[in-house]
């Protein structure tokens, strides 16, 4: 296995993607292969997250989202649901000092009004408590979705249109952009799938227009800083044009 410390050198600190989205995939299939139920792997995912958190603000990230809980997820078991609520507030409740310890601001995108009462008021407490920090971002999409995201950001641009606020006939790309719940986050660069699936799967449908995706047969309980460090690499050997010419970005 290749081991960090030989990454992390190769890493050009001068080229890192300030945003860095991951699709944490793979819990439940961890588990089963071990013949465990599925919420013992959302247990071990947190050690993943709390590596991965460790490992981004040391190399020095800008923001870095995780999708942890999509508006699809609510369709699952209801013991798997209620269990993965119960570690959601658990586990913020003991990485609040965590964070603030090392700079760490928390942010959360979704449809929070889906969530329990009591998981709210935890979340709530948690966004108070590292609001002063200036570090990384780190943002939790719970009960998120893109579709769900641009539904409800065209809306608001509707009735924003109806109450004189918005000239329909100005409205463009950066007017939706406003409107979204990243609005105040630059789009991530480099996007992250773990455990072998290769979809977005309804994640930052509109933010991912220019990120380059990185898909890994990694299940997520395993994926540690040395796999965030591969992904990296292979992130900053890539040739990012945005439509130009490879002549046009050599100017």
């Amino acid at each position: 296995m290749v081991q960090q410390e030989n990454l992390l050198p190769k890493i050009n600190k001068e080229q890192l993607p300030s945003h860095i989205a991951i699709i944490m995939d793979g819990n439940g299939r961890w588990a089963e292969e071990k013949g465990q139920e599925r919420l013992y792997g959302h247990f071990h995912g947190v050690e993943s997250v709390r590596d991965i958190v460790e490992g981004a603000a040391e190399l020095g990230i800008q923001y870095l989202t995780l999708y942890a809980f999509s508006t699809e997820n609510w369709d699952r078991p209801q013991q798997e649901v209620e269990g993965l609520m119960g570690l959601l507030v658990d586990t913020i409740h003991k990485e609040v000092p965590v964070l603030n310890k090392n700079n760490i601001k928390l942010h959360v995108i979704g449809d929070l009004n889906m969530l329990p009462h009591f998981a709210r008021i935890e979340l709530n407490e948690a966004l108070e408590m590292t609001s002063h920090n200036t570090g990384l971002n780190l943002i939790m999409a719970l009960s998120y979705s893109s579709r769900w995201e641009l539904v409800n950001a065209v809306k608001n641009i509707g009735l924003d249109v109806q109450a004189g606020k918005i000239d329909p006939h100005t409205i463009n790309a950066d007017t939706l952009q406003q409107y979204l719940s990243t609005s105040d986050f630059p789009d991530p660069e480099l996007m992250i799938r773990t455990s072998g699936e290769y979809r977005i799967s309804n994640f930052l449908l509109y933010q991912l227009a220019y990120a380059e995706l990185y898909f890994t047969n990694t299940r997520w309980p395993d994926f540690r800083k040395v796999n965030l460090y591969e992904a990296i690499i292979d992130y900053q050997g890539r040739e990012r044009r945005f439509g130009k010419t490879r002549q046009q970005i050599q100017v």
